[in-house]
């Protein structure tokens, strides 16, 4: 390509992770003459976050996360946030029917599987709040098929695994919600992915590195670089996304938006330990969460989990938490200290000066010995041998710093969706729920960015299509929720493995 030449592309989205492939897909239903082009710096699709072991693979739908059910000063469990996240997944699944039906995808049994999700305590005061919690969820009729049992016998039965060996005095309580699922995000990615190679006008292209990205117009000059040839090409684009994991906000920078200002991040490390074992995977077919420990952060919160990848079950227990200085799995130590701005520093260092019990787990995690972690998952599994287990190495999470008013600045773990005024870029920053709700939150993108389509008549037209009731309508309709996740399942082929 000649100096001063390049190509051009309606949008051009970054990272090819669940997040691109997830609009990208969405963008070219609602209007298949977009052109469109994927770009990853990994020599693969799918290679960081969205890597089925880089993640614990939990469908997020709320029904077994603790943390989502925060109790307030007088005693009251607050269920909004249960309930919004339960909506939002029902929308993923939707999504994810509504091109298995088109015959877009073949089995969805390659990316989705049935695993019955279950919340289990320890002690008089976790039976208390799982007791409220039990009571508030089930009022609401997203909730309304969980289970509650404090009897050792029907828990041995939910949960074999974990009842051998235990004090036979110790207070313990579970719930259990049948209609869970385990998501293997990185299939499901390259699904979408080769469906979107399928496509007129569409490209994903690895082995590229964005290494320019300047307003241009009314749309934006990206700069690109084959890491493979080391040659450069410049792509003119009316909208940019970039959904590159830990590395959107480096890529957040470079676009200099106002927006952006004042975003910090806060890298995260990650371990599970993995059993492979047939004997025992056997014995263990649910997702079991727990409470995290008084005064550890969400990320910390442990559980027990199913994992299914390309057909062959394993177990998972963890996260054990570390530090790193890296973005991404595959990054630079020196990605923190490069992200340092001036418009940043503040809410950074109030981060650090607020969070010292989080300095002092991570700390803690770093330093755990073999034994500790063994020790950790006995609470889970009173009999589990070290020969059974081993470590894998998850992925990296960079968990969001903010400005705010009062504090100077907080570390926050959920996602959040930055956009331009005009609506000519967006970046997601964050970590968990993520991969779960990325219908809903690109559902949002696309209202925010493409506000001006979606109101014409082609692309409601196909909205409705794809999405027979919105999450605003699932989160208050009950009728309306269970036929619409009926319809879904039955696609989805989510028949129950375990009986009730």
């Amino acid at each position: 390509m000649a100096q001063n030449e390049y190509e051009t592309m309606d949008v051009v989205l970054v990272g090819a992770g669940i997040m691109s492939a997830t609009l990208a897909v969405l963008l070219k239903e609602l209007d298949p003459a977009i052109k469109l082009e994927v770009l990853d710096m990994m020599s693969a699709a799918s290679s960081e976050s969205s890597y089925p072991w880089n993640n614990a693979g939990t469908g997020h739908a709320a029904l077994c996360e603790l943390n989502y059910t925060p109790e307030a000063e007088d005693g009251s469990i607050d269920i909004k946030k249960s309930v919004s996240i339960n909506a939002q997944f029902e929308e993923s699944k939707q999504f994810w029917a509504y091109l298995v039906e088109k015959g877009r995808f073949g089995s969805p049994k390659s990316f989705i599987s049935p695993v019955p999700h279950l919340s289990f305590v320890r002690g008089q005061k976790g039976i208390d709040f799982l007791k409220k919690r039990f009571a508030a969820l089930t009022a609401h009729h997203a909730f309304s098929e969980m289970e509650y049992s404090e009897d050792r016998a029907t828990m041995a039965e939910w949960m074999p695994l974990m009842l051998p060996g235990r004090d036979p005095n110790e207070p313990i309580a579970a719930t259990r919600v049948m209609a869970g699922t385990d998501v293997n995000f990185g299939a499901l990615t390259l699904h979408l992915l080769d469906h979107l190679r399928q496509q007129n006008e569409a490209k994903v292209t690895c082995s590229q590195k964005v290494v320019g990205l300047k307003r241009s117009g009314q749309g934006w000059r990206v700069s690109v670089k084959d890491l493979q040839n080391g040659s450069t090409r410049e792509i003119q684009a009316k909208f940019v996304f970039l959904g590159a994991g830990g590395a959107a906000l480096p890529l957040l920078q470079m676009s200099d938006i106002p927006e952006g200002k004042g975003f910090g991040g806060f890298p995260v490390s990650g371990q599970w330990l993995r059993c492979d074992n047939p004997e025992i995977v056997k014995q263990h077919q649910a997702k079991v969460y727990s409470q995290a420990a008084v005064g550890s952060p969400p990320m910390s919160v442990p559980h027990l989990d199913t994992r299914v990848v390309e057909g062959k079950t394993s177990l998972l227990f963890g996260p054990y938490a570390g530090f790193t200085t890296k973005f991404l799995k595959r990054g630079s130590f020196l990605d923190l200290p490069l992200s340092i701005r001036f418009n940043n520093i503040g809410p950074m260092l109030a981060v650090a000066r607020d969070n010292f019990d989080l300095t002092r787990y991570l700390i803690k995690e770093v330093l755990q010995s073999e034994e500790k972690r063994l020790e950790t998952l006995r609470g889970f599994y009173p009999e589990a041998k070290a020969e059974d287990w081993r470590i894998e190495i998850a992925g990296q999470r960079v968990q969001i710093i903010k400005k705010h008013a009062k504090n100077g600045g907080i570390l926050q773990f959920g996602t959040e969706l930055v956009a331009a005024q005009d609506g000519s870029l967006a970046a997601l920053l964050g970590a968990s729920p993520g991969a779960s709700v990325t219908v809903s939150i690109m559902l949002d993108l696309i209202q925010r960015c493409f506000g001006e389509q979606v109101k014409s008549e082609q692309w409601r037209t196909k909205l409705n299509e794809i999405f027979p009731a919105m999450a605003d309508v699932l989160a208050s309709d009950a009728e309306r929720y269970r036929e619409v996740q009926s319809r879904s399942d039955a696609l989805l082929q989510l028949e129950q493995s375990v009986s009730a």
